[in-house]
């Protein structure tokens, strides 16, 4: 049977006391895609969307939204974020987004790569939901999915 590290030993919620473990420097890195029309990746390649520079303003975001995971997901420690990379590769189907997070502590920062790549991700949609809707307002092609961590690093850091 698995063991969660959140619950008790009376079965209750609680976060995880992290003190006694040595500071080790750590590393983790999300990816997760955004599945976009074939009109709107061609803007966002362009620099025609109106709202701005879309993969700009999504490296803000996932930067702000690593640096408040603590905030956001009730078990998760406030970590010293050290650094954050956030970048995209491009296909004619979809946005592949990643984040790199590296900080030097107690435990994981998986959580915060997650959340940064998955509000870069949001923060495309935002700025181009009105180009994706059809007719009916729905989002017949638009679609984030395969969010996840795909490497994670603990110990010497290069």
């Amino acid at each position: 049977m698995p063991v969660f590290t959140h619950l008790n030993e009376n079965n209750e919620v609680h976060m995880v006391d992290v003190t006694p473990k040595p500071d080790v420097s750590r590393e983790a890195t999300a990816k997760g895609r955004i599945y976009l029309r074939p009109e709107t990746l061609a803007a966002i390649a362009e620099g025609r969307v109106l709202k701005g520079n879309v993969l700009a303003t999504a490296q803000v975001a996932g930067t702000l939204a690593v640096k408040q995971t603590w905030a956001l997901i009730p078990m998760c420690h406030p970590l010293p974020v050290g650094g954050v990379t956030i970048w995209f590769e491009q296909t004619n189907e979809y946005i592949e987004a990643f984040c790199r997070v590296k900080t030097y502590g107690k435990t994981g920062i998986e959580m915060e790569s997650l959340t940064g790549v998955s509000l870069a991700l949001l923060t495309i949609w935002d700025m181009v939901k009105s180009a994706e809707k059809d007719e009916a307002g729905q989002y017949p092609v638009t679609r984030i999915d395969g969010i996840s961590v795909i490497e994670k690093k603990k110990g010497v850091l290069q």
